[in-house]
């Protein structure tokens, strides 16, 4: 009639879970019950992570005139109390077992009511009942002061408080046992009407009410509530059974009926299939285990300075309620023991690691007891008591104290931050400046020194710096999908053509020296179109390249949440990172042989030695790209897209510089030079 006592191990299980009480005591009596309890109980704790700090049996039996062993016993009891931050202890055995615990810490410590280490969470199971009669009737539940016990499911019957208000002495006549019970509870001797009045005699005026609770409770216990529905479950059984065999039933013997003899064991199958409501509303039937579909009630135990108590009912454990509401506590219902101060107490090996440290076990020693080290890098933990600390999301990264994750920032070269600023000033600047040139140039082009060395390639090779100079606004602000699409393309294109008109313009030199020589027949090279095959050949070549590559593999706005702990860096994925080398391994092929044919061509006599400020400048191109490789590699973030900016400046510059200073100095500043007498005496 009771439920089944492993619903009740789980329930204790859920409840240390509910507290996170991890490091817990046991006290069980000392038969084979205690022993099954301990066996059942312990692999639960350990699959639920919950440790056991010590497991003590308590005789059922003591022999209290024997010293040694008494000494023994309460050295035995009071050990588990010094037991570092164990509060939570697990008592089970039957009632005795709770004078017997008073009593052996009272002979230990006879002031334990002021020790604060006696005071714990005291978690007692069914079995336990905290009425005490007899000799026990004195005993001090202080100890127990706020203990969680689990109890027999049951429910007020009103019924059942108008029979205990309905109980007087003269029932004991007709039952013993309440004889007995009278006597213990009320400390008097009950006498034959004959006999006449003594001292400790009862006067017949006890009532039931009157006595504290801890000998009567007035309310229905579980195990009353048990025995009520055990009642109307055999005469529930008894009516369905006599009611099935109405056809054997009787005998007429004159006009008597004589039932048929019925055996206990017939009533078995009846009592399987009962079901019915009692008078609290409670339907009463049997699983297919025949055991009561029944639940336990979790209570608290409120104690008085009057030695009295009272039960508060705090939750239920219901193994057939749906899911969620199986387990159910009222933890603000609770009372703890007055020296927690109403303050969830904690049961742990050691303190709960803290957010920003993960657990490390201690070597020799049990799970639940170890070290608390900080996250490692870039990890966090964001609650207590972390196993394992955790990886932010991409797109965070860890606090200061690693105990949570801070959304990243979006990081570009942005026009409005200074470098950005000051790229944009110096891209502007040099974009005037060819502007500037190529006017002059214009305005003057009718003059020799203009004219020499081809004045058409010379306007080419402006446009190509003034194009150069302008792309570097396509790696500026934002990434968006048409900047992506076209900036290294067209920073290889422009660069491609600048360089091939410095090599053609440095091929022409050659070219024009060869053909002055006496039968020549280079002079048939002379002139637009060897430097326009030059230029179309080395500039289609990349122009090739890029459409390959923007077709297979074009670049895309993209976001790196890796590289950087504290920013989103948006950037222009390359697509293909071997086409974008393979782009600028071209534009440095031509760099090289247009360097390497200046040089060569450096000494041979030339209208204002463009040969070697051709050399001087492609020295300046080639240092600053080869720079570039190493540069761009180390650099993150923004700063990346910076370098290439830089790069792209000063290279071009290099060349605007190197080449055209001189000739605009020459047609700005000394006029006089810029005569074709001049240029022969110079030649010459």
């Amino acid at each position: 009639m009771v439920p089944n006592e492993a619903h009740q191990y789980v329930g204790i299980i859920q409840l240390l879970q509910h507290f996170k009480w991890t490091w817990v005591g046991i006290f069980a009596v000392d038969d084979e019950s205690g022993e099954h309890f301990l066996k059942t109980l312990e692999p639960l704790l350990s699959s639920k992570g919950i440790c056991l700090a010590f497991a003590q049996s308590i005789q059922s039996n003591i022999n209290w005139n024997n010293l040694v062993d008494l000494n023994h016993l309460i050295s035995k009891v009071y050990l588990p109390f010094t037991v570092r931050k164990t509060n939570a202890f697990i008592l089970y055995g039957e009632t005795g077992i709770l004078v017997r615990m008073i009593t052996l810490l009272f002979l230990g410590n006879p002031g334990y009511r002021e020790d604060a280490s006696i005071s714990k969470v005291w978690i007692t199971t069914a079995q336990i009942d905290f009425a005490l009669l007899g000799v026990q009737r004195t005993a001090d539940l202080y100890l127990f002061q706020g203990a969680i016990s689990f109890a027999i499911h049951s429910k007020a019957i009103q019924e059942f408080w108008t029979f205990l208000h309905m109980v007087k002495p003269h029932w004991t006549q007709r039952d013993g046992f309440l004889k007995d019970f009278w006597e213990q509870a009320f400390d008097c001797s009950l006498l034959n009407p004959q006999e006449p009045m003594t001292d400790g005699a009862c006067n017949g005026e006890e009532k039931l009410e009157n006595l504290p609770a801890t000998l009567f409770e007035m309310h229905m216990t579980g195990h009353s509530y048990s025995i009520y529905n055990a009642v109307y479950a055999v005469a529930h059984a008894l009516h369905a059974m006599y009611t099935s065999r109405s056809n054997h039933r009787t005998k007429l013997i004159g006009q008597t009926a004589e039932y048929q003899t019925l055996w206990p064991w017939q009533l078995h199958s009846f009592l399987q299939g009962i079901s019915f409501n009692n008078s609290a509303g409670e339907t009463v039937s049997f699983n297919e285990d025949r055991e009561m579909a029944a639940a336990f009630d979790i209570t608290n135990l409120v104690t008085f300075p009057n030695k009295s108590f009272q039960r508060v009912n705090i939750g239920r454990i219901d193994p057939n309620a749906a899911e969620g509401n199986r387990f159910i506590i009222h933890e603000d219902m609770i009372v703890w023991h007055q020296t927690f101060n109403q303050v969830l107490p904690l049961s742990l090996c050691n303190d709960y690691c803290q957010p920003g440290y993960q657990k490390e076990k201690k070597e020799g020693e049990q799970f639940c007891c170890y070290d608390c080290v900080p996250c490692s890098e870039g990890k966090i933990a964001n609650q207590k008591d972390m196993d394992d600390c955790i990886n932010c999301p991409e797109d965070q990264y860890p606090s200061k104290d690693q105990d949570h994750c801070i959304p990243k920032t979006i990081s570009f070269l942005s026009y409005e931050e200074p470098l950005g600023i000051s790229l944009a000033f110096a891209t502007a600047c040099c974009s005037l400046t060819t502007v500037l040139v190529l006017g002059t140039f214009i305005t003057h082009k009718d003059t020799p020194i203009v004219k020499a060395n081809n004045r058409d390639l010379t306007y080419l090779l402006l446009i190509s710096l003034l194009l150069c100079f302008l792309c570097s606004f396509l790696f500026l602000g934002k990434p968006r999908k048409e900047t992506c699409f076209l900036r290294q393309s067209a920073f290889g294109v422009i660069f491609s053509l600048a360089v091939s008109c410095m090599l053609s313009k440095t091929i022409t030199v050659i070219v024009a020296f060869m053909a002055t020589n006496p039968g020549s027949n280079m002079r048939k090279w002379v002139g637009k179109r060897l430097t326009n095959s030059v230029v179309i050949s080395c500039a289609f070549m990349q122009v090739g390249i890029c459409m390959v590559w923007l077709r297979t593999s074009p670049p895309f706005p993209d976001f790196d949440m890796k590289t950087l702990r504290r920013e989103i860096v948006a950037e222009c994925n390359e697509g293909s990172v071997i086409m974008f080398y393979i782009v600028l391994s071209y534009m440095g092929l031509l760099s090289i042989i247009s360097l390497t044919v200046a040089f060569l061509a450096r000494k041979l006599p030339d209208s204002f030695n463009e040969a070697k400020f051709i050399t001087f400048s492609m020295l300046i191109f080639c240092s600053v790209w080869v720079l570039f490789v190493p540069t761009y590699l180390s650099t993150k973030g923004k700063y990346m897209v910076a370098v290439e900016i830089f790069s792209i400046l000063v290279s071009s510059a290099g060349l605007l510089i190197c080449i055209f200073c001189p000739k605009c100095y020459v047609i700005l500043f000394r006029p006089e030079l810029n005569k074709r007498e001049q240029l022969i005496n110079r030649k010459h």
